[in-house]
């Protein structure tokens, strides 16, 4: 039988007889016999025709294979984006380097953690904000310890990364190429460890195995594109205090958000894992192949220095753009915050903007799930810090009094007594930090809405609520003296059934590291918004009127947004 004569007949023989073989021993075999490798060496010379035979077939396994350009374009995306994922994923991660399964965080509970320090046991004596770690730019997107813009990183990338997986996914079906991706039988199995023992002895495979994937690429891509990224997806909006919640069985699902938290990292480090060794064969197995199917969709061994060329460009350019990304955002942070925020604004306008709390009425914890343990991020206000407080604190705040004004018809001013006279709530909640860490506490205190109630009518244009502190900011935006912390609530968060000025932490009344002697909760937020040592509530316009504009203390200078629900 001649290969000019039954073409496609050879080239299914020579699949199946030679099938998992290294190049080497591919070329050891034609028609189904196989030659010693020495005795094959000898008589070569006299094959001249034989041995060009095979290099055909070997080609014609391969060659009748193309990458659809939709394929290669939303690849590409994918590569970019991915990039930006996990740099601004490394920048979130040295916020809070510490992961648990459990929701509690308490020392030594963590199973892994990217940091030396040991947290002591005493509520306080080590703060969050002393486990936060400084990046380069070249590591982590910003860096330079900036998580609230690279939190906006990671919104505006998971957006787009989501968009072109839609794409991917629509045309992957609607032009079967699934097929390619999707196991349809279990030798499959085999076949793909058979693959695995020729990588591990330092061998490549025949390229009659890539038709465009061999098994093992085949339960690698079909993982990554099934398993992972789907993971990634549904573990993602966990780390979102309005979905937690809103929906507390959503988290419970993953056995807690900290539990989602950890599945999250792990899937970072399968993709990160995955693209490290999917680059290295690329370029280590049948690369002249692989770079011009990548480039221009098929194999043209005219082209192979072209292809080479232009994949090796396009790495350079793409890792430089990660790196130009962080400078970019450290050039004008204020611009970057504005751009970057606003860009992930109407995703969430449609999303967790519409969720409140439901926590206390649903009550998904009870007094068992309590932390033991509770993070704090600030230090109580001392002396130099706040006179007044150390002179409220010191009488046991019996001379202190809420002022409530702004724009209502009656200001008032209330003490402590009067407040718990006027009404009383109590729920169990997780408080989710930024960071990452969180806690469950409960907490009493009164209901903003019904605080509200004492002061008359709230002028029609009023559109939010200014909680000021007794704290000052740590630092400033522009590097001036530091002023009194704030933070602004839309009226519609600060009249959710959850929002709370709570003066009790798991019965007992507020310590000072914990906010003493009123502290806000608002259950759909991050802590940034929770301000502690709250001296003063007043109902204004907008919060683009006080501070920076940005809406709080955290927003204008921590470049964290006035929407603290994700």
């Amino acid at each position: 039988m001649g290969y000019n004569s039954h073409p496609a007949e050879l080239i299914e023989t020579h699949r199946h007889k030679t099938l998992h073989k290294t190049d080497d021993q591919q070329y050891n075999c034609l028609y189904g016999k196989c030659f010693h490798p020495v005795l094959l060496g000898t008589t070569m010379s006299l094959l001249p025709l034989a041995a060009q035979t095979v290099n055909d077939v070997a080609q014609q396994c391969v060659d009748t294979e193309t990458f659809p350009l939709w394929l290669r374009v939303t690849h590409f995306i994918n590569f970019l984006l991915m990039g930006v994922l996990i740099r601004s994923g490394i920048e979130i991660i040295a916020s809070h380097p510490r992961f648990y399964f459990k929701d509690q965080c308490e020392p030594g509970s963590e199973w892994i953690r990217f940091t030396k320090d040991k947290v002591p046991l005493e509520e306080g004596a080590f703060t969050a904000r002393d486990d936060q770690r400084d990046l380069s730019p070249l590591i982590s997107l910003p860096g330079r310890a900036k998580i609230g813009l690279g939190r906006a990183w990671h919104g505006v990338a998971t957006s787009f990364w989501l968009l072109n997986g839609v794409v991917y996914v629509v045309f992957l079906v609607g032009t079967g190429a699934w097929q390619r991706l999707v196991p349809t039988t279990w030798r499959i199995l085999p076949d793909a460890w058979d693959s695995l023992l020729t990588y591990a002895h330092l061998r490549t495979p025949s390229l009659c195995d890539f038709t465009p994937y061999d098994s093992l690429q085949q339960l690698g891509y079909f993982f990554i594109v099934f398993i992972a990224a789907p993971l990634m997806i549904v573990t993602g909006p966990v780390m979102s205090p309005a979905v937690v919640g809103r929906f507390p069985w959503y988290a419970k699902m993953f056995g807690g958000r900290q539990a989602a938290r950890s599945l999250h990292l792990i899937g970072m480090f399968t993709y990160l894992g995955f693209a490290v060794v999917h680059v290295g064969l690329v370029f280590i197995v049948h690369a002249p192949h692989n770079l011009t199917h990548i480039v221009f969709g098929y194999y043209d061994p005219s082209r192979v220095g072209q292809a080479y060329v232009t994949v090796i460009a396009t790495i350079i350019v793409v890792v430089a753009l990660w790196i130009a990304m962080s400078y970019w955002t450290l050039t004008d942070t204020r611009r970057s915050q504005r751009i970057l925020w606003d860009a992930t604004r109407g995703i969430r306008h449609v999303t967790v903007d519409r969720f409140n709390s439901q926590q206390a009425a649903k009550r998904p914890w009870t007094e068992k799930d309590i932390s033991k343990f509770h993070w704090v991020n600030t230090r109580t206000p001392s002396r130099e810090e706040s006179p007044e407080y150390q002179e409220l604190a010191a009488n046991d705040f019996a001379d202190f009094r809420l002022e409530v004004g702004g724009m209502v018809s009656e200001p008032a001013s209330f003490s402590l007594e009067e407040l718990k006279a006027i009404a009383s709530q109590s729920q169990i909640t997780m408080h989710t930090c930024m960071q990452g860490w969180t806690g469950i506490a409960k907490w009493t205190g009164i209901r903003v809405r019904d605080l509200l109630e004492q002061v008359g009518q709230v002028d029609p244009e009023a559109g939010w609520v200014m909680f000021e502190s007794f704290g000052m900011a740590q630092h400033m935006h522009d590097g001036r003296p530091v002023e009194p912390y704030y933070t602004c609530l839309s009226l519609d968060m600060a009249l959710e059934d959850d929002t709370i000025l709570a003066w009790d932490r798991n019965d007992e009344p507020l310590s000072g590291m914990f906010g003493a002697p009123l502290r806000l909760r608002c259950e759909t937020s991050h802590g940034y918004k929770m301000i502690k040592w709250v001296r003063s509530v007043t109902v204004i316009r907008h919060y683009s009127e006080v501070g920076d504009g940005m809406g709080g203390t955290r927003e204008d200078s921590g470049y964290q947004d006035v929407n603290a629900r994700i």
